[in-house]
């Protein structure tokens, strides 16, 4: 049974290339686009929230250049911008985040505004919020709620009070992937193999911390992009980890054994797909919330699609799933609706985001062509009636229906 969507809508206005946005997501949603599109920008949206919860919102604004570079420019030289996530809680409960980050002087920062708040399943149900404007406590629910700092996003400190837990948790365990060969070939050091990190830095301890069976799916996926391969273990070199992989060569019965720094980079990718696509085996309150991958086909043999979309949608049965993509190949298959997909395009500059126009939907939904087939006659567009009538999105107040 599919999962409910931990993230239900994002909301976007300024960030990057993108002037604004609110789209719903699905558990798996595929961001279709060509290069240059936007597509990353999108997902550096949602990345942005979890480093700014994880680490501060200081150092999520410096990784990308500062303020400057994260606000959009354009000619009407906007000085902010803001996200809204819509999420559903423990499957029951809804909620909303959302913030505007402005810019001061000499690339300074402060929060301008920020809103969470968390619904009721039903209408005995307690509802929990907190609005902070101009970096004072405009309105709460009742409580005791700590002082307000302007440098910082107050989610990480309402993350203290057992009501507001579950959104920081939900929003800080999102992992986005941009996978590098390289790091996973290194020997890399000790880590509690939690979450995937970006690069697949600490791929060793995250494959050892998966639950027998989750490993498991793994490497049946990696024997099918990777033909022989029939096992992949952890090895402890001095302080360090490393991948060693068992693979059958010719016609020795016994596999044979190579170190991650012999393997080619299609392979080092898939297992870091994988991985991060699984890592939603451990326990619940441990587990991604959302795993965004980009160009995961990437590096792969084109036969090896139908495989990974294989394992992409039985792992969003357990996680949320998002990708971004320009291959053909991974959406040639009807079981990916219209509903599945996300069109960007970039226009005068502008990264446009929205669902596929009414002759996508149409095509899609008649079973006349895949989303794949229209990619290849570059005819999966963002709907243009859609675009046209959207207005300035709403970050805070009630969610769009």
């Amino acid at each position: 049974m599919t999962n409910q969507p931990a993230i239900s809508r994002v909301t976007l206005r300024n960030y990057k290339s993108i002037a604004r946005c609110s789209v719903g997501l699905r558990p798996l949603i595929f961001l279709v686009g060509p290069n240059g599109a936007g597509k990353s920008n999108f997902l550096d949206a949602l990345r942005f929230v979890a480093e700014a919860l994880n680490t501060s919102l200081d150092h999520a604004l410096r990784d990308r250049g500062g303020i400057g570079e994260v606000r959009r420019r354009s000619a009407g030289h906007p000085t902010h911008f803001g996200i809204r996530l819509d999420l559903t809680l423990d499957g029951k409960r809804t909620a909303h985040y959302a913030f505007q980050i402005g810019a001061k002087q000499n690339g300074g920062f402060e929060v301008q505004d920020e809103e969470c708040r968390i619904f009721a399943p039903d209408a005995l149900g307690k509802e929990h919020f907190y609005r902070i404007e101009s970096g004072n406590m405009k309105d709460s629910s009742p409580g005791v709620f700590p002082p307000t700092v302007g440098d910082r996003l107050y989610l990480v400190a309402a993350a203290g009070l057992p009501e507001f837990r579950p959104v920081y948790d939900c929003l800080a365990r999102m992992g986005f992937y941009n996978l590098n060969p390289e790091k996973i070939r290194d020997l890399q050091p000790p880590d509690s193999g939690e979450l995937l990190l970006r690069d697949g830095a600490n791929l060793a301890a995250v494959l050892d911390h998966l639950p027998e069976t989750d490993k498991a799916r793994v490497v049946e996926f990696l024997s099918k992009v990777v033909p022989g391969v029939m096992g992949v273990d952890v090895r402890h070199v001095g302080k360090k980890e490393t991948l060693e992989f068992r693979q059958t060569v010719g016609s020795n019965g016994a596999p044979w054994r190579f170190m991650a720094e012999s393997m080619s980079d299609g392979t080092l990718r898939a297992l870091g797909i994988l991985t991060a696509l699984f890592q939603s085996g451990v326990p619940a309150h441990k587990k991604a919330t959302v795993v965004g991958i980009e160009e995961p086909e990437s590096a792969l043999h084109p036969g090896a699609a139908g495989i990974l979309r294989d394992a992409l949608r039985e792992a969003s049965r357990h996680t949320q799933v998002l990708v971004t993509s320009h291959s053909p190949d991974l959406l040639d298959n009807k079981s990916i609706s219209d509903e599945d997909i996300i069109a960007v395009e970039m226009r005068n500059g502008e990264t446009l985001v929205a669902p596929v126009d009414a002759a996508g939907r149409s095509a899609i939904g008649g079973k006349l062509y895949t989303a794949g087939e229209l990619l290849r006659m570059n005819q999966l567009n963002p709907d243009d009636e859609k675009l046209k009538n959207m207005q300035e999105p709403e970050l805070f107040g009630k969610a769009e229906a």
